[in-house]
């Protein structure tokens, strides 16, 4: 069975524990932006359900770009690794 893309994108961040993703998606017409830390995920612009079951970023959600950001991520001073990778890029670091 295939991991969505927001599970895969989590288990990148249980490997690589001192980054954090920022991941813009389009869901369902909407713009929202997700933070991927140690295999967790919130929305940073809308509630984010408390079951972890309900998955953040939807399979049929459209990654506008991703962000590699260094840890911990502080929104008035982001360290950025890398910004604007594609999900074509991403899937690259996400090969075993």
């Amino acid at each position: 069975m295939n991991s969505s893309i927001g599970q895969r994108l989590e288990k990148y961040t249980i490997k690589h524990p001192d980054e954090v993703l920022l991941v813009t998606v389009t869901i369902k017409g909407e713009m929202d932006q997700i933070a991927i830390f140690r295999g967790f995920s919130s929305s940073l612009m809308r509630p984010t359900a408390f079951d972890p079951d309900i998955p953040v970023l939807p399979d049929d959600s459209e990654i506008v770009s991703i962000d590699r950001l260094a840890a911990p991520y502080n929104p008035e001073n982001p360290r950025y690794l890398e910004q604007g990778i594609t999900w074509a890029t991403m899937e690259s670091y996400l090969q075993p």
